[in-house]
């Protein structure tokens, strides 16, 4: 299952203890699914499984289940059976004349009990809130006199009634435990779309159209129809009878209460009471204690959000046309006033269009890109045909205010509304430019789009100068630098021409980036050149402008803390409200450099900080799970990294973007190679090798993969093709000058591979200047890495006492810089040189069993040594089990004198 293994160890091991478990959650989020996989575990120990799977219609037919559940179990069982409860049985557990009570209520305990003699019983209880009262109660009888560990059972309900009843408690036997099925995390909601046939970008976009809901999410991408990826998704029939159905039980005034909430902008509870809901805050509770909304303060969220959208299509006119009166009234700005007026009718008012352009012209002024794309739509639409021109003038900014915003729904309706009007070239080329951003890394698809952008803006340079540098962005990332480059040139002229120094600047911007890459020094000046002209590009375009792109070089170049500098600022420019592509491609930087600066946790910030706003955006997965692929490689885990670099590899290939299918490749390499897969990460940075090697890459220091397939080559053997690949390395680094980050990192990759061909010394001595140099620039993830190198080589040449001195000091760096994959990468190096050198006693433990007793001596509590050794509290609760039974002992005192004398010395070296 994706995304639910924890959950169902947790399962697992309850049930396995003996006694129940129930779980909660609304329809759709994967309770049957946790339920078949806990039946099929106890079905794989030998235990007998009884299903019971009530529907809607049988929950006023008395009996039904119970007679269902008796089915199921042996005949032997049921012979066993005293004389009454057989008669009881055989007149269906029905209330008749002369049957007692007490005698019909005491036939599944005993028939459970039979049962449970022969082998363990599992009921498992599906839909719980669909089964007859009268089953209902006789289970829970039977449940209530403790039918022993041999009896077991998990039931799943949906969400509560808004009363609060949990019936699936009631049917589990003591001790009981409650889960609340959670949402899948983006992560694992998205590998099961992918699983099911979906394009990255569409699986990494329903995770918040689906607010995690598997069932959801499935539906959505069954129908998700072909063409661009701003479209709005249908909504099928099955998602939209699911969705009704939490709705159902609640009052009518509650469910008028979410229509407000549902055409509200901003939903709060202030917003509702203003509205004159007066029983707002118990509406509210009631919807979600039936799971149709969350309260976090003020604020109202639908879950999913989905479910705005089917309650405001299901109410009539009449309905919607009350519920924005009532908004407008209530509104406290008025801006918010005058949508919820002009949303009160569909006539055309041209009065009305011109307060909304007005109103919307305000918003993208400050800053509020959504309700400025919003608003120029609405006028759009109020628009009357006397005023065509102001019409597609509108629809024009509603499309680049959707876009800087990250709107991509509404970018695209205002852009496809111009293209559909006899509207001038002018207008329908800044349409185009619109839709052509919007594909985001996947401009190799918009081939025809950009065609037609170029015909129809034809020798304007002022058109035709945004449509070619497009065909720049798309050449280069379709791994053509030649063509990218000559476009680019051409773009910087024809922008010259037409006075449009912005878009000069963004040309000669992606020019020094294809020299850089094609390790051209003339790159230098060329971003000069862009950086004198007198451009502020605006700030969703800030990513392509040579502020950016100086401050991207900064990092390359390992100047850190001049790039980090620069990005914050840009980050303010970009506006800490937006989520378009600006934004997300700082975020991004800045956790880059936040990982060559060894801040681990801001760098794991930033990184997730991006996934969540390209996702919300709808913009292309690729950049952004290389970044997060980065981030937990330094600070997260490597499982993590393996799948953001492997999700990020399938999207930049279904997009044709070359650049960052190599860079995923890179992080997928390394984190092969670092989890023991060796042949794996040789493959996968082989595959960039040669996608470098054919798209003209120059610059070792932009992706650098060099030395860790030389590394990888060597641990296999491959010695001689690792110092080819070295020796190319540095000579495409000598035509770039002194760099004191790359001749650290060529020497210590040239260390490894020394290390591993038998030549240790050598080995010791380029490791060690290569940690001298990261500590020069400051990098001490870099240092250490090198230092662990350096502790390798020296125990290959037997001398373990600085083997394990060099080990030690990197794990000391590792630690401080919360390198969470590194320290745990590093502690099992110095277990092996310390057993390997002077260690006394052989315990039989592993290096983090030693290091917990270690801590035990010391007297850490489990939930200390939990956050020192970035474990779960439970992880250490079983290490600790483990030790003491390899040990021999029974408390955390005996633990502390029989490692008085070996712990000390490895605690003293980690």
């Amino acid at each position: 299952m994706f995304g639910r293994d924890e959950l169902l160890a947790t399962i697992d091991s309850r049930l396995v203890a003996g006694g129940g478990v129930a779980l909660h959650g609304p329809a759709g989020i994967g309770k049957t699914a946790l339920l078949e996989a806990a039946a099929s575990a106890a079905a794989a120990r030998g235990e007998l499984v009884v299903w019971l799977r009530p529907v809607r219609s049988e929950r006023l037919v008395p009996y039904a289940g119970i007679a269902d559940l008796v089915a199921q179990l042996p005949p032997a069982a049921r012979e066993a059976l005293p004389p009454a409860q057989r008669a009881a049985l055989r007149q269906g557990l029905a209330p008749r004349a002369g049957a007692a009570a007490l005698v019909r209520r005491l036939v599944l305990p005993q028939l459970l009990a039979h049962s449970a003699r022969l082998r363990p019983v599992l009921l498992v209880l599906d839909d719980c809130q669909w089964l007859d009262a009268e089953s209902a109660e006789l289970i829970a009888f039977a449940m209530r006199r403790r039918p022993g560990p041999r009896v077991r059972v998990i039931a799943a309900q949906r969400h509560p009634d808004p009363a609060g009843r949990r019936r699936a408690v009631r049917l589990c036997p003591a001790p009981a435990v409650e889960i609340e099925v959670p949402p899948l995390a983006a992560d694992a909601l998205t590998a099961l779309l992918e699983a099911r046939g979906l394009p990255c970008r569409a699986a990494s976009r329903m995770h918040e159209i689906s607010a995690g809901n598997p069932f959801l999410a499935l539906a959505l991408g069954a129908a998700l129809p072909s063409g661009p990826a701003w479209r709005p998704l249908p909504l099928p029939e099955p998602a939209r009878e699911q969705l009704r159905d939490r709705l159902a039980p609640l009052p009518a005034e509650t469910r008028r209460t979410l229509l407000m909430a549902a055409l509200a902008a901003e939903p709060t509870v202030a917003v509702l009471l203003r509205a004159g809901r007066e029983d707002a805050v118990r509406d509210l509770r009631l919807a979600a204690a039936a799971g149709a909304v969350a309260v976090d303060g003020d604020q109202i969220r639908f879950t999913p959000p989905l479910l705005a959208t089917v309650i405001a299509e299901d109410a009539s006119a009449g309905d919607r046309t009350e519920a924005h009166t009532a908004l407008a009234a209530g509104a406290v700005d008025e801006v918010e006033a005058l949508r919820h007026r002009a949303l009160r009718s569909s006539v055309p008012d041209a009065a009305v269009a011109r307060s909304l352009a007005a109103a919307a012209q305000r918003c993208a002024a400050r800053g509020a890109g959504r309700t400025a794309a919003e608003l120029f739509l609405l006028a759009a639409d109020r628009c009357p045909h006397t005023c065509t021109a102001h019409r597609l003038d509108w629809l024009v900014a509603a499309a680049r205010s959707g876009l800087s915003a990250g709107s991509a729904a509404l970018a695209g309706r205002a852009a496809e509304a111009v293209l559909a009007a006899d509207a001038p070239a002018g207008h329908r080329v800044h349409a185009r430019l619109v839709l052509i951003d919007l594909a985001g890394q996947g401009l190799a698809e918009m081939g025809e789009m950009v065609a037609a952008a170029l015909a129809e803006a034809g020798d304007d340079p002022a058109l035709s100068a945004p449509v070619r540098l497009r065909v720049t962005w798309a050449s280069l990332l379709a791994g053509d630098p030649d063509r990218a480059g000559d476009e680019a040139a051409r773009t910087a002229l024809a922008a010259r021409r037409a006075g449009d120094p912005a878009t000069e600047a963004m040309a000669l911007s992606v020019l020094a980036q294809i020299q850089r890459l094609c390790g051209d020094p003339g790159w230098s000046d060329t971003l000069t050149e862009a950086l004198v002209l007198p451009a502020t590009p605006a700030p969703d375009w800030l990513h392509y402008g040579p502020l950016y792109v100086a401050a991207r070089f900064a990092m390359m170049d390992d100047r850190l803390d001049e790039a980090r500098a620069a990005l914050l600022s840009l980050l303010n420019v970009a506006g800490r409200d937006r989520v378009g592509e600006a934004r997300v491609c700082v975020l991004r930087s800045l956790s880059e450099v936040a990982t060559r600066a060894g801040r681990c946790r801001e760098a794991l910030n930033y990184a997730h900080q991006a996934v969540r706003a390209a996702q919300r955006a709808g913009l292309s997965p690729g950049p952004t799970c290389y970044t997060a692929a980065i981030a937990e490689l330094a600070g997260g885990s490597l499982a993590a990294a393996a799948g953001f670099a492997g999700r990020g590899v399938r999207a930049s290939e279904q997009e044709g973007d070359t650049l960052y299918r190599r860079r995923n490749l890179h992080a997928l390499g390394q984190a092969e190679l670092r989890a023991g897969r060796t042949r794996e990460g040789v493959a996968a940075l082989r595959r960039l090798r040669d996608l470098e090697a054919g798209s003209g890459g120059g610059d070792p220091m932009i992706v650098r993969w060099h030395g860790d397939l030389a590394g990888g080559l060597a641990a296999l053997g491959e010695h001689a093709e690792a110092a080819a690949i070295l020796a190319a390395a540095r000579t495409a680094a000598g035509r770039l000058g002194d760099n004191p980050g790359l001749v650290g990192y060529l020497d210590r990759a040239a260390a490894v591979v020394l290390s591993e061909s038998g030549h240790a010394d050598s080995a010791v001595r380029l490791s060690a200047s290569a940690a001298q140099h990261f500590e020069q620039l400051q990098q001490p993830i870099e240092q250490a890495h090198a230092l662990l190198v350096q502790g390798s080589a020296e125990r290959r040449r037997r001398r373990y006492a600085a083997a394990r001195l060099a080990i030690g000091a990197a794990l000391a760096i590792f630690l401080a810089a919360d390198a969470k994959p590194w320290a745990e990468q590093t502690e099992r190096a110095l277990a092996g040189a310390s057993a390997a050198g002077t260690t006394p006693v052989d315990l039989g433990l592993t290096s983090t069993e030693l290091r917990i007793a270690a801590l035990v001596r010391d007297g850490a509590s489990n939930r200390e040594i939990a956050v020192r050794l970035y474990l779960s509290v439970k992880t250490v609760e079983a290490t600790l089990t483990r030790i003491y039974r390899k040990l021999g002992v029974r408390s955390r005192t005996q633990l502390s004198s029989r490692m008085a004398t070996v712990v000390s010395e490895v605690t003293k070296s980690a």
